[in-house]
């Protein structure tokens, strides 16, 4: 009588190495499908305050389509083609002018070669008022000058305008002329919005896409426990922010 041999055969252990390395496999061809579609395709971002209520609030969380503008290759400062250029009125994603591992979203109010102003709070766009349906005003006192708004506008004032006594405030400035390969931005929420009226234009190159779709949203002011599970805003899911 033969004695019995315990354990597993030679096989039992090639098929297990054979599993293992299909498992990983497709978790490395995952892995890459990710990392291609978040790099050139679609990025995920988070709205962390008001200034663009109420087009977008605060905890709304989006899917951005980068390569809409052109998405940048990693490490490489190259861009692939776009499909076409940011428009007027369009919510853009960028990299913050002063503070480059802050990501933004604002509204594009201006492209090159326009003329803005602001009289009042209101818009002038190459003379005429913007037609701005998305905006709201929620402090119609404040309207203190700002040094910093001085410094750089008046490197662009219109020729007919005198430099030397040049005092823009928050809702009355300008007018302004859009250089080449830069945009305007400002928030919808415009008495609460730190945007291109302090730090100046905003370069082409800055600019990483527009948001496509709210995939979920919360009120983090819900009175509930557990905001995130007990105050959803449904109706918000699936909503195309404009």
């Amino acid at each position: 009588m033969g004695r019995h041999q315990g354990g597993r055969s030679k096989g039992d252990r090639t098929d297990t190495r054979g599993k293992w390395r299909e498992f990983l496999k497709s978790i490395s061809i995952a892995v890459v499908i990710f990392l291609v579609l978040r790099t050139f395709l679609v990025e995920a971002f988070r709205i962390p305050s008001g200034s663009m209520e109420n087009t977008l609030l605060i905890q709304d969380f989006l899917f951005v389509n980068k390569a809409l503008y052109g998405a940048e290759i990693p490490f490489t400062g190259v861009r692939l083609p776009a499909v076409r250029e940011p428009r007027r009125n369009d919510l853009v994603i960028f990299k913050s002018v002063e503070e480059p591992r802050l990501t933004v979203v604002k509204r594009l109010v201006g492209v090159p070669g326009d003329t803005l102003a602001m009289e009042d709070n209101r818009l002038i766009l190459n003379g005429v008022p913007a037609d701005e349906p998305f905006v709201i005003r929620t402090d119609p006192l404040m309207d203190h000058e700002d040094p910093k708004m001085r410094a750089w506008q008046t490197r662009y004032l219109l020729a007919d305008r005198n430099a030397a006594a040049y005092r823009p405030t928050l809702k009355n400035w300008g007018p302004v002329v859009v250089p080449p390969d830069s945009f305007f931005v400002m928030g919808d929420n415009r008495d609460n919005s730190y945007d291109s009226r302090y730090w100046g234009f905003l370069g082409r190159d800055r600019i990483r896409g527009r948001p496509l779709v709210i995939y979920f949203s919360f009120d983090p002011d819900g009175v509930l426990p557990l905001p995130f599970l007990t105050a959803i805003r449904w109706n918000r899911i699936l909503e195309l922010p404009r």
